[in-house]
This record gives structure tokens, sequence and C-alpha cells, in this order.
């Protein structure tokens, strides 16, 4: 997935009500960017962190600047959650995901469950693969672990999982590590426990688990590397 045109820099001053974030440009201006992630972002908005951020000056928005990256310790992060599911299309659409190879057909926000829509349904000759993206960006020791904070959404999309699983489909959780410094994935346990024990008993029941690591830059983001879940 490619920036167009590249990111520019600038320093995070603060993030507030969510999705707003003061920012210092490396020109001096300072603005208000859009910022897309409606979780804690912990670890991803400390204060004084070189970020970057993309202009879209005829968007009419009220906020044409969105930040789309954070450094952390020497690595660029992908704090921006709606870029997951274009970088996971991409990958699928040019084979570098070998669970989700053989499936021609790949559609986008289907509808399923209760009221739900699943990111992703992969169709072909075989059984169709439901799909759920997640934006992993949190870091723990030398692994990342999901969510970031609780997360009622989340476990519910494993329950409806759960469910396409049960009626011989298959359906899988795939989460994105937006950071190139983890080795694996986890559930963040003691962030939101019922998390991690719904993802070990859909997994269980026949729910599959993948991870993919990708590699950031300002000019943009690629999936390097398929990482072990860790249950």
């Amino acid at each position: 997935m490619r920036f167009d045109p590249p990111l520019e820099t600038g320093l995070l001053l603060r993030r507030y009500k969510r999705f707003l974030a003061d920012v210092r440009l490396d020109n001096g201006e300072e603005l208000v960017a859009h910022v897309a992630n409606t979780g804690s972002m912990l670890g991803c908005a400390e204060p004084g962190s070189r970020i970057a951020l993309s202009h879209h000056p005829d968007s009419g928005r009220k906020h044409p600047w969105s930040w789309e990256l954070i450094d952390v310790l020497g690595h660029w992060v992908c704090v921006n959650t709606g870029l997951a599911n274009r970088i996971v299309e991409e990958a699928l659409g040019s084979g570098r995901m070998a669970p989700f190879r053989g499936y021609p057909v790949v559609r986008r926000e289907v509808a399923y469950g209760e009221s739900s829509r699943v990111d992703f349904l992969l169709e072909g000759e075989g059984r169709p693969c439901w799909v759920e993206v997640k934006n992993v960006t949190l870091r723990s020791g030398r692994g990342a672990i999901f969510p970031d904070s609780v997360s009622a959404r989340g476990t519910k999309h494993l329950e409806e999982l759960a469910r396409v699983v049960a009626h011989g489909d298959r359906a899988a959780m795939l989460f994105l590590v937006n950071r190139s410094d983890c080795g694996s994935v986890a559930p963040a346990d003691e962030i939101d426990p019922l998390y991690g024990e719904t993802l070990r008993r859909v997994h269980a029941a026949g729910v599959e688990a993948h991870a993919y690591r990708t590699r950031i830059s300002l000019g943009g983001i690629d999936v390097e590397k398929k990482l072990p879940v860790r249950l």
C-alpha cells in the first residue's frame, strides 16, 4: 500500500477527545489532525514523539490532516486503523498470505451474524472463508498483544466467527501487526481477559488465528512476514 504523496513529519503535542491530535509540523506550523483510531493507543501516543501525517486539502474535511504513523523506539507504528483492511486486501490479491490462497473472489464488509459485518468474505470452489482483521499496535516484551483496551466489539466478532464455523464454513481472525519490532502475537489478558478467554475457546472450536507483520516507511506499508499466534 503506497502513500501518495509520501507522508509529512512532525511532533505530536497531544491526543485528545479520541479523534483529535495537536501536531507541530517540521516547518513549525501547528495544526489539529484527525486520529482514525478508537482504541487507547497505549504506548503509541506519547507527547513529543515523531509522527507522520497525510494531507487531504481537497477533501472538504474540517481537519484535512490525518495522523498515520508514530515513531516508537526507532520503529514506525501505523495508528490509522482504517488502513489495515487496505493493506490486507492488497496482500490477499497478490497471494502473499498463504492460508488464504485459492479464493478468486474477495468481498469486503459483508453482513453476517447479529448486525455485524465481516471485513472479508473469500469465495471460490471450496468452503467460503470469513476473515476478521485487527490492527495491532501494542508491544509487550518482544511480542505484540491485542487489544489495547477492553473490546466488547472484538469479543462479539469472535463469537460471530465461531457461529460461521459451526455452520460449516471457514473463519479466521487475522491480526495485522502494524509495526516491525514484534516476533509474535498474543491476547492481552491483563487488559481484556474476556477477549483472551473467548479467543482461546473459539480457536479450539475451529476459528483460525493468523498474524502477519508489516514493513513500514514514509512511502508505504507492505506485509512482511507471518508471525506465530501464542494462545
